[in-house]
């Protein structure tokens, strides 16, 4: 049977982790969602999707840490590795304050079912040695471009010596994952991320979150939420204030553990029963 999770440090009910997608496309390339309602035909170079897409490491991602900071919070950082290289002090400044930094691809196009086995292996590997020539530290913790993992990923990432891996769906905690190399600790993805709310309201974002927090806190525990954010849409104003809204609510109730990936993983290791 597979083993869960069966309580958090001190006994508390609920533990939210942030989830920072710091993301980047290859050169020439955009996302392929925009708040743009109209599309440029396939092969166009997209001058202002490109731009945008920038933002993150420009702009969003120092605003994420201003607000880590004014919370007292640290969360966990999904990096496109290309972002060490092209916003090395923003990821510098990261790993100084705290926050752990997780692997997330070489770039958000890079996606892995589309590599051979061999090809998935060296992206992994490339994308570890970057962020550790960046932090001094390797990373721990991956999450695959558009939550896509292959049949060979967990098992190449436990190889690497990672410790998570965040493309889980099935169930709400973390559980250990046996892989043909050793234990990874198998967390669940966020429903609910930032840019569901491209079309609507951010503050649906809010309340989404909110909601589901007095639910769980009222009625489960231990139960954990994932609130993820991207530094190119989350990273702007609009998002930005609802996400500073949100985790000063949460962080007004007792017994609510704010925790990176790598914490949670470490304690899953130790005190996860059937």
């Amino acid at each position: 049977m597979t083993k869960i999770v069966s309580h958090w440090p001190e006994h508390q009910k609920l533990t939210i982790m942030v989830t920072v997608m710091f993301e980047l496309w290859s050169d020439g390339k955009a996302p392929p969602y925009s708040p743009m309602t109209t599309s440029l035909k396939p092969g166009t170079l997209d001058l202002l999707g490109i731009s945008w897409s920038q933002y993150g490491g420009k702009t969003g991602i120092w605003r994420f840490m201003r607000i880590f900071d004014d919370i007292d919070i640290k969360a966990t950082v999904c990096l496109n590795a290309k972002a060490a290289e092209v916003f090395p002090e923003a990821v510098k400044e990261l790993h100084r304050c705290g926050h752990e930094i997780a692997g997330h691809s070489y770039t958000q196009d890079l996606v892995l079912p589309y590599l051979s086995p061999a090809e998935e292996k060296e992206i992994i590997r490339r994308c570890k040695r970057i962020i550790e020539d960046a932090v001094g530290t390797a990373p721990v913790g991956w999450f695959s471009p558009v939550a896509a993992p292959t049949v060979h990923t967990a098992a190449l990432l436990a190889q690497e010596g990672f410790l998570w891996h965040g493309d889980y769906n099935d169930t709400d905690l973390p559980y250990l994952l046996d892989t043909a190399h050793g234990k990874l600790v198998a967390i669940a993805h966020s429903d609910f991320t930032d840019n569901r709310t491209l079309r609507s309201s951010p503050r649906d974002f809010f309340n989404v979150y909110k909601d589901t927090f007095d639910y769980l806190y009222k009625h489960e525990a231990p139960s954990l939420i994932n609130l993820t954010v991207h530094t190119h849409f989350g990273g702007r104003p609009m998002m930005s204030a609802m996400l500073h809204e949100l985790l000063r609510y949460m962080k007004g109730f007792p017994d609510v553990w704010f925790a990176r990936h790598d914490e949670v993983a470490r304690w899953t290791l130790t005190n996860s029963e059937d």
